[in-house]
């Protein structure tokens, strides 16, 4: 396989492929070949040693950014056994492009990235993720009902977060779907769940995409569409709810249904 990269791989090699470093990799939009002017480069370097964990380091390079992320063994184990991590990273694996990878290391984990299946056991565990998710974000589903009644645009701006990114993530890890990039998540969901969907449709208004008449919604009527949203989501996960979540995020959206109607006639 070849990759177009504008900086040479021998020099970010020679840069981040330092004695620690078991395998340099090449991941995102230039590993899957859609780069454009304005792409970052994704390099991961894997390490031997979970004592080497630390945070991404953002570089600028002759005008490129260069976001290095540093990956322990411990992280790599989360890859495959976590659902909120395994939606995030496997297909991205699957097309990663090892800059260094002097014994294996990489190529070893990309082939597990490949034969990678998301079994009953990562459904459950998926499951229990999601459940707990929807618990968490039932205060900003109140934000959004207190910043409906005091027209408090900041309690909207948090709750317009968490009834569209939060669910978005919430719906993404329950069904499983292997982002090959962040910025795919929205038509992935589509595709999952159907262009017409009732989810689909609300999931957009929440986010603020334009309808067909090209306006889009104010932030009122995505804080609306989001608790709606709420709403939707937890009747379609009421089977898969845990017992201790289930009371909690039934009645929120319970909730939802008493009084959205309200703030829709206020409008």
């Amino acid at each position: 396989m070849t990759v177009d990269l504008p900086l040479p791989p021998a020099d970010l090699i020679a840069r981040f492929a330092d004695a620690r470093v078991r395998a340099l990799v090449l991941l995102g939009s230039f590993a899957r070949g859609d780069a454009g002017p304005w792409s970052d480069l994704d390099v991961v370097r894997f390490v031997a040693d979970d004592a080497d964990d630390a945070e991404p380091v953002t570089h600028l390079i002759t005008d490129r950014l260069v976001v290095v992320s540093t990956v322990t063994p411990a992280q790599v184990a989360r890859w495959f056994t976590e659902p909120e991590e395994a939606v995030k990273v496997i297909a991205s694996l699957r097309q990663g492009w090892a800059l260094h990878d002097p014994a294996g290391y990489f190529a070893a984990i990309q082939a597990r990235a490949r034969a990678f299946a998301w079994d009953a056991t990562m459904q459950a565990r998926a499951d229990r993720w999601a459940s707990h998710q929807m618990v968490g974000w039932i205060e900003e589903v109140h934000k959004g009902l207190a910043g409906l009644r005091r027209a408090d645009i900041g309690r909207l701006l948090n709750a317009r977060f968490g009834l569209s990114w939060g669910l978005a993530r919430v719906m993404l890890v329950q069904r499983g779907i292997l982002l090959a990039g962040d910025n795919t998540f929205m038509d992935a969901l589509a595709q999952e769940l159907g262009p017409d969907a009732a989810w689909v449709a609300l999931h957009h208004q929440a986010f603020g995409v334009a309808g067909v008449d090209g306006t889009p919604p104010s932030l009122r009527d995505q804080v609306i569409a989001g608790l709606r949203l709420y709403a939707l989501t937890a009747h379609m996960f009421a089977p898969i709810l845990t017992p201790d979540d289930a009371p909690l995020i039934l009645r929120t959206a319970q909730q939802i249904k008493e009084t959205v109607g309200e703030w829709e006639r206020l409008g």
